[in-house]
C-alpha cells in the first residue's frame, strides 16, 4: 500500500505555480504569465464548449445565447473563484432536463431568477462548509440520476434528428416516435447521421494521421463537417438563430406558486452542487494519475461550491443557463496538459469573443447537427462501466429505480425514490442475519452470519438456548458489528453457561482468517489444540496487526468480575482504547525480557503467517520504497500507522528531533546524509517527508538549552536544531511564521516543532543528491506534522507565501 498521502493544496493562484513544493517564495517582482500548456488547453476546451453550449441550450428550449453566456461565466467566474483549478464549468447536460422543465412551467425570465436563487443557496452551503456531505450520496443514485437524464435527453433530441419537434416528457416522446418515423425529414436525418458518424469515427483514425487528427476535438469536427456539407449541398434546414444581444432576455422577478419555486430552487441547487462536487473529485483523480512534474493543487470542495454559486448568480442575472462542472470539458482540460486555472478562464474569454465576433458563422450550423451532438452526449451518460460497478456492489436496484424515476417522474422525484430505496437496501442488509446451531464431536457451534443488532437478538437467544448446560461451545461471529443489545445477550448467556461448568470460545472469521475474539467471553478454543488453548489463557488474542497498540489485555479476566476485558462492540478486531472505562488502568508489569519474548511469540503465532508470503517476495526482489520518511525517534510516532503503509513501502530514518544536518556539518552526523544519498541515488525514492510531532522533547530541550552547559552527545546533536530556533525567533520579529490552518500553535514548543519541519526541508535541499533530483523533477519534498494527542496529521502547503500546515481529513481521498 502506498504511503504517500497527498495534501489538500492551497487554494490561491500562487500555490498553482510550478516552483517545487515548499520551495522559498520567489524573490523580485512577479510578472503575470500564462503557461503555454494552459493556452493550448484553453483552445481545446473552447472548441469543445462552443458547439456543446449551443446544443444544450437547444435541448432545454432556452435562447441559444443563454448557452454561450453560461459557458463564458462558468469559465471566468467559477474558474477564478472555484476551488478546483482544472475543472471547467458551464451549461451541463445533467441540467438539461431540470432547466427544460423550469422553462416549460415558469418561462425563461423566471428560470433565470431561479438560477440566481440556486446560486445564493450554493453560497450559503459553501459558507456552512457542508460540501463533503454531498459526497455521502450513494454513487448508485448519482449514476442513476445521470443515466435517467441521459435517456431523457437522447429520446427528446431523437425527434429533432428525425426532423420533428420533441414533446415535454419521455412517455410523450416515445408515444409520438412512430408517427415521427413515418414522417422523416431526409435532409435533417442526413445531417444528423453525418454528425454522429464523424463524432464516432474521428477519434478512431489510425496511425500518425490519427494522432494529428485527435488534436482537433471530435465535437467540433462533427458539427463543422455537417455544417459544411449542408451548405455545399444547399440543404434547407432550421439553423442556429442568435438574436441581437440588444434583445437578450435577462432575469426577472420570479413568478409562480411559492412552494413550486422553492422546489425548483432546491432541485437546481442539488443537481448543480452534486454534479460539480463529484466532478471536482474526478478531476483530482485524473490529475493525480497524469504523468509530468507539474504541481496542481487538490480541490477545496467548499470553495468550489462558493465558486459555482457565484457563477450561477452571474449567469442567471445575465440571462444564462444554470452552471455546473462539466465532465467532458474538464477531462479535455486535464488531458490537454493544463497546469492552472488560467486555462479555464482563457476558455471563458474565448467564448465571449466567439459570441461577439463569430455570430454569422455560428448561424450557419443546422439545428439537426447540434441535436445529434447532444443526443450522443445523452447516450454516453448511460455508462456501462457505472452499471458494472453498481452491479458488483449489489446496488443495481438503487440504480434502476433512480433511472426509471428520473425518466418517468423527474429529477427530484427520481433522486428521492433512489434515496428511499438505498435506505431500504441498507436496512435489509443490516437485518439480514443468519444464525445456525450445530454439534460436531461433542462441541456445539453457533454460527452468526451478518451484523448482530437488536433485531437479531430473539434469533440469537433461541440458538444459544439450544446449547445444553456444561458443554463446550464455539460462537463464530462472521460480521463486523455488534450493538449493545446483542452484546448484553451474549454476555449474560456466557456468564450463565460458564457458571454451570461449560466453556465458551468466541471467534471471528473474515476471509477465512481467524481474527480477534471478545477476550472476556473467551476461555479456550477447543479446535486449537492443547498448546493453543493454553496460550489463550496467558496471552491476548488481539488482531495480529495491532502490535503497535499500547493495549492492556495480557491477562485473562471475567466480564462479571475483576478487571475489564474488551467487548465485542469495540470493533471487529476487539480494538482497544475506545471505552472510557479503560482509561487510567495500569500498564502490564514485567521485565523487558519477558515483554520482548511475549511480543515475538505473538508475532510468530499471529502475524508471521499473514506476512510471510509478502516478505518472501520482498526478500527475492529487494526493497523498492517510494518514499524516504525522516521522523523523530519518539516512541509515540508510528510511521506505518500514520501513513497506512506496510513492509517495503517506506525507507525510514529516525533520530532525536527529526533533524537533517546540512552538508558539511562537523563529524559524527554522516549517517543521515548517507541515508539520504542512498535513498535518492540507489533506491530512487520519489518523495522525502520530514515529519515532526507535538510535544517533541528535542524541541523542549532546544528552548531550554544552556549555551554554557556540558557538551554531551545529545547536546552536540541538538546543535543542528539551532537554525530552527533562530528561524522561529526571526519569524516572530519580522516574517510570517509557519502555522496550522485551523488554529494558532498552542505554545512556543508547537511553534518550534512547525518551524523545525520547514527548516529541515531547507537543509534537505542543500544536499547535492536532493538538489539534483529536484531539478530533474524526479523528487518531491513534503512536510508533515503529527499531533499525537489529536491523532491528526497536517501536511505543509503554501498559502499566500506562508507555510501552512493543513489538516488531512478522512474524506480527502474517499472519492
Amino acid at each position: 500500500m502506498s504511503a504517500c498521502v497527498p495534501a489538500r493544496a492551497a487554494d490561491s493562484d500562487r500555490t498553482e505555480r510550478t516552483h517545487p513544493p515548499h520551495s522559498p517564495p520567489p524573490t523580485g517582482p512577479r510578472r503575470f504569465g500564462i503557461a503555454s500548456a494552459d493556452l493550448s488547453a484553453s483552445i481545446a476546451v473552447f472548441l469543445i464548449a462552443l458547439p456543446l453550449s449551443l446544443g444544450i441550450a437547444l435541448a432545454t428550449g432556452a435562447p441559444l445565447q443563454a448557452g454561450l453566456v453560461a459557458a463564458a461565466v462558468g469559465g471566468l467566474v467559477a474558474g477564478r473563484i472555484g476551488g478546483s483549478p482544472l475543472q471547467v464549468s458551464g451549461p451541463a447536460a445533467g441540467l438539461t432536463v431540470v432547466t427544460a422543465d423550469l422553462i416549460q412551467h415558469y418561462g425563461w425570465r423566471t428560470t433565470c431568477a431561479i438560477t440566481v436563487l440556486a446560486g445564493l443557496a450554493q453560497l450559503g452551503l459553501g459558507c456552512l462548509r457542508v460540501a463533503r456531505g454531498a459526497l455521502a450520496v450513494s454513487p448508485a443514485i448519482v449514476h442513476g440520476m445521470l443515466a435517467g437524464i441521459g435517456v431523457t435527453i437522447a429520446v427528446a433530441q431523437l425527434h429533432i434528428v428525425l426532423g420533428g419537434t420533441p414533446q415535454s416528457s419521455v412517455p410523450d416522446n416515445l408515444r409520438a416516435l412512430p408517427a415521427q418515423l413515418a414522417n422523416l425529414h431526409p435532409a435533417a436525418l442526413s445531417v444528423s447521421l453525418l454528425t454522429l458518424s464523424l463524432l464516432l469515427l474521428w477519434p478512431r483514425v489510425p496511425g500518425r494521421v490519427g494522432r494529428v487528427c485527435r488534436t482537433v476535438p471530435a465535437a467540433l469536427v462533427a458539427v463543422a463537417g455537417a455544417t459544411a456539407v449542408a451548405a455545399v449541398a444547399g440543404l434547407v434546414l432550421p439553423k442556429v438563430d442568435l438574436p441581437s444581444w440588444r434583445n437578450h432576455a435577462l432575469a426577472g422577478l420570479p413568478e409562480g406558486p411559492v412552494l413550486g419555486l422553492v422546489g425548483a430552487v432546491l432541485t437546481t441547487t442539488l443537481v448543480c452542487s452534486v454534479q460539480s462536487l463529484l466532478g471536482a473529485v474526478a478531476v483530482d483523480k485524473m490529475v493525480s494519475g497524469r504523468p509530468g512534474p507539474g504541481h496542481v493543487g487538490r480541490s477545496d470542495l467548499d470553495r468550489e461550491l462558493l465558486g459555482q454559486g457565484a457563477a450561477n448568480i452571474v449567469s442567471g442575472s445575465l440571462g444564462g443557463l444554470p452552471v455546473a462542472g462539466v465532465a467532458v470539458r474538464s477531462s479535455a482540460n486535464v488531458h490537454a496538459g493544463a497546469v492552472s486555472r488560467n486555462s479555464t478562464m482563457l476558455h471563458g474569454g474565448l467564448v465571449v469573443a466567439a459570441a461577439l465576433l463569430l455570430v454569422p458563422l455560428l448561424e450557419c450550423i443546422p439545428l439537426a447537427s447540434l441535436a445529434a451532438l447532444v443526443m450522443a452526449v445523452g447516450i454516453q451518460m448511460v455508462s456501462l462501466n457505472h452499471i458494472r460497478t453498481v452491479t458488483r456492489h449489489r446496488e443495481v436496484l438503487v440504480y434502476a429505480v433512480t433511472t426509471l424515476g428520473v425518466v418517468s417522474l423527474g429529477v427530484l422525484e427520481g433522486v428521492a425514490l433512489g434515496i428511499a430505496v438505498a435506505v431500504g437496501v441498507a436496512l435489509h442488509r443490516l437485518t439480514r442475519t443468519r444464525i445456525t446451531h450445530s454439534e460436531k464431536g461433542g462441541v456445539h457451534h453457533v454460527h452468526v452470519r451478518g451484523q448482530l443488532t437488536f433485531l437479531a437478538v430473539p434469533r440469537l437467544s433461541r440458538a444459544l438456548h439450544l446449547v445444553p448446560p456444561g458443554t463446550d461451545v464455539v460462537v463464530a461471529l462472521d460480521g463486523s458489528f455488534m450493538d449493545h443489545a446483542a452484546y448484553e445477550t451474549l454476555q449474560d448467556w456466557q456468564s450463565t453457561h460458564t457458571a454451570r461448568g461449560g466453556t465458551v470460545a468466541v471467534t471471528g472469521r473474515r476471509a477465512g482468517v481467524r481474527i480477534a475474539e471478545p477476550a472476556a467471553l473467551t476461555s479456550a478454543d477447543p479446535a486449537d489444540g492443547p498448546e493453543e488453548a493454553g496460550a489463550s489463557d496467558a496471552d491476548c488474542r488481539c488482531r495480529p496487526w495491532t502490535a503497535w497498540r499500547n493495549h492492556q489485555c495480557d491477562r485473562p479476566h471475567s466480564l462479571t468480575g475483576g478487571d475489564r476485558r474488551p467487548s465485542p462492540t469495540e470493533g471487529e478486531n476487539g480494538a482497544h482504547g475506545t471505552d472510557s472505562s479503560q482509561e487510567g488502568e495500569p500498564m502490564p508489569t514485567g521485565t523487558g525480557g519477558h515483554e520482548l519474548r511475549r511480543g515475538i511469540s505473538t508475532f510468530q503465532r499471529n502475524t508471521a503467517p499473514l506476512v510471510r508470503g509478502e516478505l518472501a517476495r520482498l526478500a527475492r526482489e529487494g526493497q523498492r520504497p517510494e518514499q524516504l520518511f525522516l521522523t523523530c525517534a519518539d516512541s509515540r510516532v508510528v510511521t506505518s500507522m500514520i501513513t497506512s503503509s506496510g513492509p517495503g513501502d517506506l525507507f525510514v530514518v529516525r533520530n532525536v528531533g527529526n533533524l537533517v544536518p546540512p552538508p558539511g556539518a562537523e563529524s559524527g552526523d554522516d549517517s543521515v546524509a548517507a541515508a539520504i544519498e542512498y535513498a535518492v541515488e540507489v533506491l530512487a525514492v520519489r518523495s522525502i517527508t520530514v515529519c515532526g510531532h507535538s510535544g517533541c522533547s528535542a524541541m523542549h530541550a532546544l528552548l531550554d538549552s544552556d549555551p554554557d552547559g556540558a557538551r554531551t552527545p545529545l547536546r552536540r546533536w541538538l546543535r543542528h536544531g539551532q537554525p530552527s530556533l533562530e528561524r522561529m525567533r526571526s519569524d516572530d520579529r519580522s516574517g510570517p511564521r509557519p502555522r496550522l490552518a485551523e488554529r494558532t500553535p498552542a505554545d512556543a514548543v508547537e511553534r518550534l516543532c512547525l518551524t523545525n519541519v520547514v527548516q529541515q526541508l531547507e537543509h534537505l535541499r542543500a544536499h547535492e543528491s536532493v538538489a539534483r533530483a529536484l531539478k530533474n523533477g524526479t523528487l518531491e519534498l513534503h512536510g508533515l506534522y503529527f499531533h499525537v494527542g489529536e491523532a491528526q496529521a497536517y501536511l505543509l502547503t503554501e498559502q499566500d507565501e506562508e507555510r501552512v500546515f493543513d489538516r488531512v481529513r478522512a474524506m480527502d481521498l474517499a472519492m
